[in-house]
This record gives structure tokens, sequence and C-alpha cells, in this order.
């Protein structure tokens, strides 16, 4: 099966200039718990609910925080015609629990997560990829420090 049967395609995106504010209220609108960060027609970042609470939050940093300082610049991704296994594995190697989902020019087409993929495709398999994504380090773990 491949990852465009499996995404999700209505992907709201948000500015870096943007405040962590206007992200969380972004995700609360849409019951998301990501979104991608553009500059221009560039994906430069994800945002989380997880990197707003640890790396803003936790650290001191008011509603107004541009979201630039919060969000992981490092954007991951696969592709929206890669296998979903491939991806599955992917995603446990990296320990993330989703990805952006780009065309082959490079632009955002949709997002899949475990959920995803645990309801469209086989629940079974998506267990090695939550167990690989569940143990301790990768880039959001609150031990890695801040990204700025």
């Amino acid at each position: 099966m491949k990852i465009n049967e499996v995404m999700t395609r209505d992907v709201r995106l948000i500015e870096p200039t943007q405040t962590i504010r206007d992200a969380a209220r972004l995700m609360a609108e849409m019951d998301a718990g990501i979104l991608p960060v553009r500059e221009g027609d560039r994906l430069v970042g994800m945002i989380t609910d997880r990197d707003i609470a640890v790396r803003a939050v936790a650290q001191g940093r008011g509603p107004d925080t541009p979201i630039r300082e919060a969000m992981t610049d490092e954007v991951l991704y696969c592709f929206e015609d890669d296998d979903t296994t491939k991806v599955e594995h992917n995603m446990a190697d990296i320990k993330v629990r989703r990805l952006p989902v780009l065309n082959r020019d490079k632009r955002l087409v949709g997002i899949v997560s475990l959920g995803d993929l645990a309801v469209k495709d086989k629940a079974a398999k998506v267990g090695a990829a939550m167990a690989g994504i569940s143990q301790p380090g990768g880039q959001h773990s609150q031990s890695g420090g801040l990204h700025s």
C-alpha cells in the first residue's frame, strides 16, 4: 500500500513569525497536535503541541513567542508514493509519530500519522513502528536541549 492511500490530505500551514498562541489555537480548532511551518513556498519546520509545552512554556516563554523559537527546524518527510511498510520502519528508526508527505516536486501534499497507518493499513504492522518510536531518545526528547 502507498502512503497517498492512507495519509491525511487536509493540511493547514503556519508561518514561523506567527506566535505559539496562534499555533495552539489552530491545533485546537483542527484537533491536531502538529502543524507544518512554511516560509514562502518552502517547508521550513514542524511545530507540535509537545514543542510548545517543552520548548516554550517549560522554558518560561510566553504565548507571544514566535513559532521559529520552538519549532523543529529539521524537516523529516516521506513521499506520497512510498510504501507504507518502508515509512513505518523509518518512523520507528527516527522516533516520530507523524511525517509530512511530499510529492516528488517536494511540495507538501499531506501528513501521515501512526493513527492513519493503524486505521487504514494493517494495525498489527504499526505495533513494530510504535515499539521503535517509544524507545527513549529522538528529536523530541526532553533531554535533547532547546532548538532555536
